[in-house]
């Protein structure tokens, strides 16, 4: 009874700020409704319109390097890309290790560089020549666990969970069987992982985190550490997970999932255009405005041990990677992406890209990066413009909308099938003048306006 009692305290100490913040239900006016923004972190500005490169340095290049990536760099800034996400640059566990070179996400030791990229020298020369070329660079964390042989395991084995044996335990159903759980309830495993991450920032210059199965980790950490890394200087995170609690105070994105599944069930032809509807319904009406949800056509999970965007999208691939760049949500493109590498990478031992190949996704991706960027309409959560539906007679065939922003409006209709299709806009919302995607062609559209569109054809006009 006594504990019962002591919880329903508690509960009602908690609620009893809220509360305390109302008035009497009688005494309240219009102002006291007044809707309260659901985003309270701050986006740091280079955020507007940036795009996100995927670095797996171990298969980056034939070097497996940080000095090997740093001479790529003026390639990527040709690019266009804008934030590097290196994946996890610490020392990989030897215990209970998978493959040779095991995962990066089995970490050893949080304040540590895996010398098979290099030292903490060469890392801090990558960081500073990215800064000098205009880059960010964001560290993959990985919060959620450790190596069975991260020194915490001797140092503070009461840092980690146990099973119903009482042992140290992978992540439960999961067979991530090279790493253990770490317990969040322990205050001083909290603060040793903050300061971890306080450390690249600071000593460093990380300018953020991308967050492994960030919803396996207490959100009050997560919004503990936005506030003591912010405390340091402005940073960009980014969840790999699936709700918009962690935008609130976090994360300035998190995955979009749903978004890959759509367009790859489109492009298998177990769904149709209209598939979207039910992504972008959500996605406006359900997830802030200033929260940013990232879309990619690979990452590395994806790419290990799923399929490659060719076998995902086959001839739909430029489309998607289309619509990727010019909808809403801040794009992602994984290493050798450009390069059309044809091969799921190993993820365990060492696998290089070769970039010997011409690509034709190569000039895809810069000429949509420059098109984005050149359209404020493009830009990333709250600086863009909502998409808005564009009506047409062949909806399970062709996706259209248009995303306008003061003077700046872009029309795009994407064929999101095998045949050529004649398509009629019968609205207004889409009449203007436009110059198209690349050739730069002047083009009128009409209201009632009708189109032919090739097999997984995209029209892509942009005006002002």
């Amino acid at each position: 009874m006594r504990r019962a009692l002591t919880a329903a305290l508690a509960l009602l100490a908690a609620a009893a700020p809220i509360a305390a913040q109302r008035p009497p239900l009688n005494q309240r006016t219009e102002a006291d409704y007044t809707p309260r923004p659901y985003v309270s972190l701050t986006n740091a500005p280079w955020v507007k319109d940036a795009v996100i490169y995927q670095i797996n340095t171990r298969q980056f290049t034939k070097e497996g390097t940080f000095r090997a990536a740093q001479a790529q760099l003026p390639r990527l800034k040709k690019l266009g890309v804008d934030i590097l996400w290196l994946m996890p640059i610490q020392p990989i566990g030897v215990k209970n290790r998978k493959g040779t070179l095991g995962s990066p996400y089995s970490v050893r030791d949080y304040t540590a560089v895996n010398p098979e990229f290099g030292d903490k020298a060469d890392l801090k020369a990558f960081v500073d020549a990215a800064h000098a070329q205009g880059f960010h660079v964001i560290l993959d964390w990985v919060a959620n666990h450790t190596a069975w042989d991260n020194k915490w395991v001797t140092q503070h084995p009461d840092w980690y969970k146990r099973d119903w044996h009482g042992d140290f335990h992978p992540t439960p159903w999961w067979d991530w069987t090279d790493i253990i759980d770490l317990d969040y309830s322990k205050p001083g495993l909290r603060k040793a992982m903050t300061e971890a991450m306080a450390y690249w920032v600071r000593d460093f210059g990380i300018d953020g985190y991308r967050a492994d199965v960030a919803g396996y980790v207490p959100l009050d950490f997560w919004e503990g550490a936005r506030a003591d890394l912010e405390a340091i200087r402005p940073v960009f995170m980014l969840a790999e997970w699936k709700t918009p609690d962690l935008l609130a105070r976090a994360f300035d994105a998190t995955y979009s999932w749903q978004w890959y599944e759509t367009v790859e069930g489109i492009a298998a032809g177990t769904s149709d255009a209209t598939a979207l509807y039910g992504y972008y319904s959500e996605n406006e009406k359900a997830w802030p405005k200033a929260g940013m949800r990232m879309l990619w056509i690979e990452n590395h999970d994806i790419n290990a041990w799923h399929k490659t965007q060719f076998e995902a999208f086959g001839p739909m691939l430029d489309a998607a990677i289309t619509l990727e760049m010019v909808g809403e949500g801040i794009p992602m493109i994984y290493d050798g992406q450009e390069a059309c590498n044809p091969k799921r990478l190993e993820f365990f031992e060492k696998d290089p890209i070769v970039w010997s190949k011409p690509c034709r996704l190569d000039a895809l991706y810069r000429d949509l990066i420059a098109f984005r960027k050149g359209h404020p309409a493009l830009a990333n959560g709250k600086w863009g413009a909502t998409m808005v539906k564009v009506e047409n007679d062949k909806p399970k065939q062709v996706f259209s909308f248009v995303r306008q922003q003061g003077a700046d409006k872009v029309f795009a209709a994407f064929n999101f099938s095998k045949t050529p299709v004649t398509v009629t806009f019968p609205t207004t919302l889409q009449a203007g003048r436009y110059r198209a995607f690349r050739t730069g062609q002047a083009v009128t559209v009409a209201a009632g306006q009708t189109m032919t569109l090739p097999a997984w054809g995209v029209t892509l006009l942009a005006g002002s």
